[in-house]
């Protein structure tokens, strides 16, 4: 039995509120007081994320919903999801810190038009491990795409020499985004565990797995990652960030991935707005057509997937 009955007007709601919250993290990154690096913020986020996310974890243990802790698992099905929490939760915590990395020497712009590279990286391992073939317009669609990316990444002349490497540093965030997507996958599929579960595991071990990195790679900026908690624009971005995981996972309860990511598709455009007037940015006429041409690609490769996924239906009906 479902645990809530699908409304596509919520659905619709939420994912429009995911597209505002995701067009304003670069913006809020970037806003954040001169002096304090990518690493640091990342794990003052981070910790934030815990604070807002640690009240809505208790609130539905308090009111009985048990989620993953109701499971009753044998010791090598526990042992094995423990594993995969750390391990997805340090590929999460990696992409946080690319994030803000990438949106500070990248640009808010160019990085947010980078972060929709996502689907290529899907693709990749779908044809990778699932074996899924491609039609060709979908190939066409893939070709397109990674042309307009390779178009903004060398700032509008396709000459290798011009490519910046903060724009690769941010295709590192997608990158990692769709290999913790694959390994956690089945787990949420054959699991009760809630958004607020996910959330929380997610947003904690990435803490850890950062406060790691602060204490080994950047010995000194250690006080720094602590005291970079209590500046303003951490808690705005951590709260903002909370958010959008949590309206995600639950917009996707009422509508189908396909139709949620295509309303949040757009999300990059307002970043290109608002950079403008909060950041100073200029906004370049390939940055335009860039955003344009990634958005149709994906909008084409999400249409193909539908009708792809509604084939085998129509087909065995008709057997």
């Amino acid at each position: 039995m479902a645990i809530t009955s699908p409304s596509v007007g919520k659905g619709i709601a939420l994912s429009l509120v995911s597209l505002s919250l995701l067009g304003v993290m670069p913006i809020i990154s970037n806003l954040r007081a001169a002096g304090i690096d990518a690493l640091s913020f990342a794990f003052a986020l981070s910790i934030w994320q815990v604070v807002f996310a640690a009240p809505v974890f208790g609130w539905e243990l308090s009111g009985g919903t048990k989620g993953i802790f109701g499971l009753d698992l044998s010791h090598k099905e526990r042992r094995r999801m423990i594993y995969v929490a750390f391990f997805t939760g340090a590929l999460f915590g990696l992409s946080t810190y690319l994030y803000v990395l990438g949106v500070e020497k990248a640009g808010a712009t160019n990085a947010a038009i980078a972060i929709q590279a996502y689907p290529l990286f899907a693709i990749l391992w779908e044809t990778i491990f699932l074996k899924r073939r491609k039609t060709a317009f979908e190939l066409a669609l893939t070709t397109v795409l990674i042309g307009s990316l390779y178009y903004l990444g060398t700032g509008g002349t396709f000459q290798m020499s011009g490519i910046s490497p903060w724009f690769l540093a941010s295709l590192g965030v997608p990158l990692l985004w769709s290999i913790a997507h694959v390994i956690i996958k089945e787990e949420l599929s054959n699991t009760r565990i809630t958004p607020a579960q996910v959330t929380f595991f997610r947003v904690a071990i990435s803490s850890l797995f950062l406060l790691v990195l602060l204490a080994v790679f950047v010995p000194g900026g250690f006080q720094l990652g602590f005291s970079t908690i209590f500046q303003t624009m951490a808690a705005i971005m951590g709260l903002v960030y909370f958010l959008e995981l949590i309206v995600w996972f639950y917009a996707v309860r009422h509508i189908d991935v396909s139709l949620a990511s295509s309303i949040t598709t757009p999300w990059p455009a307002l970043t290109m707005v608002l950079a403008v007037p909060l950041l100073g940015d200029t906004v370049e006429s390939y940055q335009i057509v860039a955003l344009i041409v990634v958005v149709a690609c994906i909008y084409g490769l999400t249409i193909a997937s539908i009708r792809k996924a509604k084939q085998p239906a129509s087909a065995s009906s008709t057997s």
